[in-house]
């Protein structure tokens, strides 16, 4: 039934999501003279007239059941408060409109792409990309071109990568995008990360620890020395858990330099260095410098290869506390990434506190979850059955969560404190330790997966690359 409701993506964008909630419109059909609307609206006359004073075209209206109506709207559109303008043309306004939509809809990231016969932009909203517009290949050079000049980059190098930053400033809204451009078959794809310089809503208490789980890792983060690793792959909120710890450490006794690409928030108080590799500042290099800046705590965007792990080990040797994000799948496989890129296991057993795994799942919207009897068939074959589990819930999707099903994300962690038993684990290069987790009852990521679906609050569809 759903699907009767889905509108193209070409035929969405002829009006805006005001104008649709507004005068009550979807629209069903566009060619060179005319528009084609469905509409709830009794007052047909005066409507048509005023839609085709707007479009500068023919309009059509077909009568809808108010029903019906509303269900297009909410599958279709997304309610905006934005001061955007009613309008959309192919210009810079076309551009700062596709922004502050995005920016409006919790969008983390705007993707502009080009194929052989369409060009397109989509919004990666709570982790899934969706299609908002589609553009005519003849202006998308143009969108990019203003996209390159917004963002600092040279608009005539259309063969290699480049890199640039945005600074939004309209009415209300204060905040940065990082501009990623890649040469593709058929033009450059381009890729926008909408940064928030807003740190006032992160505390550690939100993100989704436990009770628990926040006394270990605030312990930790008072230790005077040592790393503290957090892994996890890209959008599940890493940076995001680093900024709340520096927010909380933060005083005006203590030394807090960071190296990040990109800056994502602005931290008064601390020293925060944007990365650019062009002219040779890299994370490995910014370290050096960092100690001889008399640091007490360092943060280090993301330890990507062995020189820049091998400054982290030397920092925290030295008595620096050492924040970072590394890429794996779990807590413990942290311990052998470090160990895979060539650092010595002793070092890694010396300085490491913690190493802590997350992961952003989307939680169901509570006014439409459905309870459905569950088979052993929907798990993984590699992961044990929860014999207790007679029943699950899953999406089905209403006007509240726009009929994805879902509405919101909330985040699980894997914290592993690396206490003397695992100390000497690591030194002796031992590193089966599942029948410690246990022991300990220390919660993995699959443990907590299945823990969501138990308490109804996801989907086994939501986390199935985790019960692998």
């Amino acid at each position: 039934m759903q699907g009767k409701f889905k509108i193209e993506t070409h035929l969405l964008q002829l009006i805006s999501p005001n104008q649709a909630y507004n005068y009550q419109i979807v629209p069903i059909k566009n060619n060179s003279t005319s528009v084609t609307f469905i509409t709830a609206n009794q007052d047909i006359a005066n409507l048509k007239q005023e839609l085709q004073i707007i479009l500068g075209k023919n309009v059509n209206l077909i009568e809808e059941t108010e029903e019906n109506l509303q269900l297009y709207l909410t599958k279709n559109y997304r309610k905006n408060n934005s001061l955007i303008s009613k309008s959309l043309h192919y210009s810079e306004d076309f551009l700062l409109n596709i922004i502050l939509e995005a920016r409006n809809n919790g969008s983390s990231d705007i993707h502009f792409e080009i194929y052989e016969h369409k060009s397109r932009v989509r919004f990666r909203i709570d982790g899934k990309l969706i299609e908002k517009y589609i553009i005519p290949l003849t202006e998308y050079p143009i969108i990019i071109n203003q996209i390159k000049i917004m963002g600092g980059l040279d608009i005539s190098e259309k063969r290699l990568p480049q890199d640039g930053r945005i600074s939004i400033t309209a009415d209300v809204y204060d905040f940065d995008i990082r501009v990623s451009a890649l040469p593709t078959l058929f033009g450059e794809k381009i890729v926008l990360r909408l940064l928030s310089k807003d740190s006032t809503n992160l505390e550690l208490k939100t993100l989704g620890f436990t009770k628990k789980e926040l006394n270990i890792y605030k312990e930790n983060i008072k230790k005077p020395h040592g790393i503290i690793l957090i892994s996890g792959p890209t959008g599940s909120g890493k940076t995001t858990t680093l900024y709340a710890t520096l927010k909380e450490i933060n005083n005006d006794i203590t030394n807090i330099l960071t190296i990040e690409d990109p800056i994502e928030y602005t931290l008064e108080g601390i020293n925060q260095v944007q990365l650019k590799e062009t002219i040779g500042l890299g994370f490995a290099n910014t370290l050096k410098t960092f100690l001889r800046q008399d640091p007490d705590i360092i943060m280090v965007g993301e330890i990507r290869d062995l020189e820049t792990a091998s400054m982290a080990i030397r920092a925290a040797l030295t008595g620096h506390l050492v924040l970072s994000t590394i890429h794996t799948n779990s807590a413990w496989a942290t311990i052998t990434r470090l160990l895979d890129m060539g650092i010595p296991p002793f070092l890694v057993a010396s300085t490491l506190n913690i190493s802590i795994a997350q992961r952003l799942v989307r939680k169901l919207c509570t006014r439409c979850k459905k309870e459905e009897l569950i088979s052993p068939e929907l798990f993984p074959k590699e992961t044990l059955f929860p014999e207790n589990l007679k029943k699950h819930l899953v999406p089905v999707g209403c006007k509240e969560c726009y009929y994805t099903g879902y509405k919101g994300r909330k985040a699980i962690y894997e914290i592993i404190p690396i206490d003397k038993y695992l100390n000497n684990q690591i030194k002796n290069n031992t590193l089966d330790i599942e029948p410690y987790l246990l022991n300990n009852k220390i919660p993995t990521l699959k443990s907590k997966a299945i823990e969501l679906i138990q308490q109804g609050e996801t989907s086994i569809e939501e986390v199935y690359t985790l019960l692998i």
